[in-house]
């Protein structure tokens, strides 16, 4: 009984797609996560967000790890909870997930597969857009609206924040890198798509 238990939860734990080896090349990426290209170049054609600024987003949100969640918060170093429902590549919280699958038409999309969440990344940037005039292009603003929110970026909240427009720097910096890489590894990638 212990041997089947035991068995049992390495292959649950096996379920999980590690991420990817090595995160700072979106080449290498697309290599090893074949199938990530096609999810995220659909939502750069139906959302017009570039891939590189979608990556990067998420890199910075989980590392590319699928099921990520911010750490528990401990007391007397024993782990309690989760200080927010953010889950997933994109660390989605589950009012904004929610808002997202009834206006997207996406309903079936899950937080924890990056198809979905390149999507929803592409209707957030579009609304970004709509609503506060940020371009898909401006990876740095984009996630500082995807960070506090439509409204908190309309009341500048992260200027309190210096810390998070240092990570809105490295996502902008992260986007311009694998810009740089992914137009050395496009045409392989398009041509693999076709």
């Amino acid at each position: 009984m212990k041997k089947t238990f035991v068995l049992g939860l390495l292959l649950l734990a096996g379920c999980a797609a590690a991420p990817p080896r090595n995160p700072a090349d979106i080449c290498a990426i697309f290599t090893e996560k074949d199938d990530w290209y096609e999810g995220v170049r659909q939502a750069e054609l139906k959302w017009g967000l570039p891939i590189p600024v979608q990556m990067a987003i998420i890199r910075h949100e989980s590392d590319f790890v699928e099921d990520a969640r911010p750490p528990k918060v401990r007391f007397l170093g024993i782990p309690l909870w989760h200080p927010t429902s953010a889950y997933g590549y994109g660390q989605v919280l589950d009012g904004t997930w929610e808002l997202y699958t009834e206006r997207s038409g996406n309903a079936g999309g899950d937080r924890d597969d990056l198809a979905d969440v390149a999507d929803f990344l592409g209707w957030y940037a579009h609304q970004s857009q709509n609503r506060l005039g940020v371009s898909k292009r401006d990876a740095y603003n984009l996630y500082l609206a995807y960070h506090e929110g439509w409204g908190g970026w309309q009341r500048r909240s992260y200027l309190s924040k210096p810390w998070l427009m240092n990570i809105a720097r490295k996502v902008a910096a992260t986007a311009q890198t694998y810009e740089r890489q992914l137009y050395r590894c496009r045409p392989d990638r398009e041509a693999a798509a076709d």
